[in-house]
């Protein structure tokens, strides 16, 4: 009997240690994993109905995919927590602590509700905002964990955790229109103390991890967080190319370029050049936005740079304007390239006369309808914020560099002329 209990107890003792060999192994391999990227990797993709972005990005304990449209300009992360919040590490800061401090928020909430992730009492409120609509609503300020793959920059590696991601739980009425039916949050990816790209720098900066950001926006695209290289298919260096251009942060934290001038068929168009300059108001100058669908201009600057297209196309038919464009042409006996449609190319002359950001067929036309391709512009009006708002479109299959630190845009214009595009990075490659 004796010998039975000593050889169970000898039993137990080594599976026992075999579990902590275990737990100690995969322990040291998460922390391992999560404390030496130097860059992340994010996909995107576009959503048909609405042209905006949406990434999936893995939250909460256990993690889920949650989608979230892609803001360029969004000051925080914020997600809707009414319904079906789920989560064993969801936390609520309390007012005036140091998280509260952080997102420059020192509003104590309330809720008249039962407790719940989005509704406690004596938390920070913080303002959310539907970036299509404008809308906004006061949240609660919240932390929970958010996972996101590493990469070396040409595959994904393991999803790294950051354990107190702060974010906002905003009403769901944020949802109701202008976005994807699925989604249920926006990303914000703005110059501000709680962004994602913000928080990501923060958080991995002792690995060496630089505060910059690039998007690479096509249908299945991807946004890299550190510094480059990045490489597409067929192992294309995509950043070797990147010219760079001075960076400018709006008060809101919104991202701005300084455009001088435009040229069309490298003749110059002939605008409102106060216009292209911020004034003491904040209003004009050059934005870069991932929730304006299409390059949006100032009222008489559209006028300048449609006409002048126009005549340079003078050989070209044109059709009835298709909704929301100002021309639109019959391109049926205009060849293709590798580059788009072969029409004239648009400058964006910047701070340097001889420093271009060069729009390309692929990305100044689009196919509005059949036998309908039109200029991919929109009219702003004559009272917008910003004369000139850069659109998605405009920036697809081109890098979009973000380099906080040194406060510059880095571009690279069109990515086909490497024969390479947005849509290749190697998900297949797991390391």
């Amino acid at each position: 009997m004796a010998t039975a209990a000593a050889s169970s107890s000898s039993s137990s003792l080594y599976f026992v240690l075999i579990f902590l060999s275990i737990s100690s192994f995969i322990f040291l391999s998460e922390s391992q994993s999560s404390s030496k990227p130097n860059k992340l990797v994010l996909p995107v993709h576009r959503d048909a109905k609405t042209y905006l972005y949406v990434a999936n990005i893995y939250k909460r304990t256990p993690p889920q995919q949650i989608p979230f449209v892609v803001d360029l300009n969004g000051r925080s992360l914020w997600v809707t927590c009414e319904k079906s919040y789920l989560s064993s590490t969801y936390r609520a800061p309390r007012c005036h602590s140091t998280q509260c401090a952080r997102a420059n928020t020192h509003y104590c909430h309330t809720c008249s509700s039962k407790a719940r992730p989005g509704c406690h009492n004596n938390t920070c409120g913080l303002m959310s905002m539907n970036p299509v609509t404008g809308q906004t609503a006061m949240g609660e300020l919240a932390q929970d964990v958010l996972s996101i793959h590493s990469t070396q920059g040409s595959n994904p590696g393991p999803l790294v955790r950051i354990p107190q991601f702060l974010f906002t739980c905003a009403p769901s009425l944020l949802l109701q229109r202008g976005l994807p039916g699925n989604v249920q949050g926006v990303a914000g990816l703005g110059h501000s103390p709680i962004s994602v790209p913000t928080q990501l720098a923060s958080h991995f900066g002792f690995a060496g991890f630089a505060p910059t950001f690039a998007l690479c926006l096509a249908s299945n695209g991807i946004i890299f967080f550190g510094d480059d290289p990045y490489y597409m298919l067929p192992n294309v260096e995509i950043s070797r190319p990147l010219s760079y251009t001075p960076l400018i942060i709006s008060p809101q934290g919104e991202y701005y370029i300084e455009v001088r001038s435009i040229k069309i068929n490298n003749k110059d168009v002939p605008v409102n050049k106060t216009l292209l300059s911020i004034n003491r108001r904040g209003v004009g100058g050059t934005k870069l936005s991932t929730t304006t669908p299409y390059t949006v201009l100032e009222h008489s600057i559209f006028n300048a740079v449609t006409q002048f297209f126009a005549k340079e196309l003078s050989g070209i038919p044109r059709v009835k304007p298709v909704k929301p464009f100002g021309v639109c042409f019959n391109l049926k006996n205009i060849p293709s390239t590798r580059i788009g449609p072969r029409v004239p190319n648009i400058d964006l002359v910047l701070h340097d006369q001889h420093l271009s950001w060069t729009i390309f067929g692929s990305n100044s036309i689009v196919q509005a309808a059949p036998g309908a391709s039109c200029l991919a512009f929109v009219d702003g009006g004559v009272t917008t914020r910003a004369s000139i708002v850069i659109g998605a479109y405009q920036m697809e299959n081109n890098l979009v560099q973000f380099d906080l630190a040194r406060s510059r845009l880095g571009f690279t214009s069109s990515l086909l002329f490497l024969r390479t595009n947005c849509n290749n990075f190697n998900f297949s490659a797991t390391p």
